[in-house]
């Protein structure tokens, strides 16, 4: 039987949509980010019981997976892998101060090639995720896991098991506090859900 990973976009902060938070630890989730993950949580505690619940080191990604922790009763295991991107000299950036700059514009267009200044390229940042998911179908057989990360890292995944460019991650959307399904097994894995919500996530 194939390993189950369900990908958790962290719940939403006070600088979303505004500021690129990147590996800034700045914002903590919003209450209503907050009530978003409870959402999930509670949804997914009616579920089959996970193995293991593992987390990015942001600190937005941490109080998310500390709500799945308290609903699951599990232990949060912090994975470098699922860090968010590193942007450089873009961290902590306005998007709007962001919007004329040609290498800003270049990054937009072409993740697959794209490098933020001082930073890691996407394909750098998928390269160490896909590595790691790759362990998962030996060290979980059959069974359930959770990853709490980032958007860019998450629609990486979903591109790589759906056989896509990095260039097209703009044609997946990926919310705050949304649940992403990929099923793995040794050598492979496919694309089960796609940004579902909390009366969506599969069980």
């Amino acid at each position: 039987m194939a390993t189950r990973l369900l990908l958790v976009r962290h719940g939403a902060h006070a600088d979303l949509g505004r500021v690129l938070s990147g590996r800034s630890d700045a914002c903590g989730l919003t209450p209503a980010g907050e009530a978003a993950v409870a959402a999930v949580a509670e949804r997914l505690a009616r579920g089959p019981k996970p193995l293991g619940l593992m987390a990015s080191p942001r600190r937005r990604a941490q109080e998310t997976a500390s709500l799945l922790a308290r609903a699951l009763n599990l232990a949060i295991t912090t994975e470098p892998a699922l860090d968010e991107i590193d942007f450089g000299a873009w961290t902590a950036r306005d998007f709007a101060a962001l919007e004329d700059e040609p290498a800003w514009q270049q990054w937009n267009s072409q993740r697959a090639t794209a490098q933020p200044p001082g930073g890691e390229a996407m394909h750098e940042a998928a390269s160490r995720l896909l590595r790691w998911i790759a362990t998962l179908p030996e060290r979980y057989p059959a069974g359930l896991v959770i990853a709490v990360t980032h958007a860019d890292l998450i629609k990486a995944a979903l591109l790589a098991h759906l056989g896509a460019s990095l260039d097209g991650y703009w044609r997946l959307e990926v919310a705050p506090a949304s649940v992403s399904i990929l099923e793995l097994w040794p050598g492979g894995g496919r694309v089960l859900g796609i940004n579902l919500g909390a009366g969506e996530t599969a069980e």
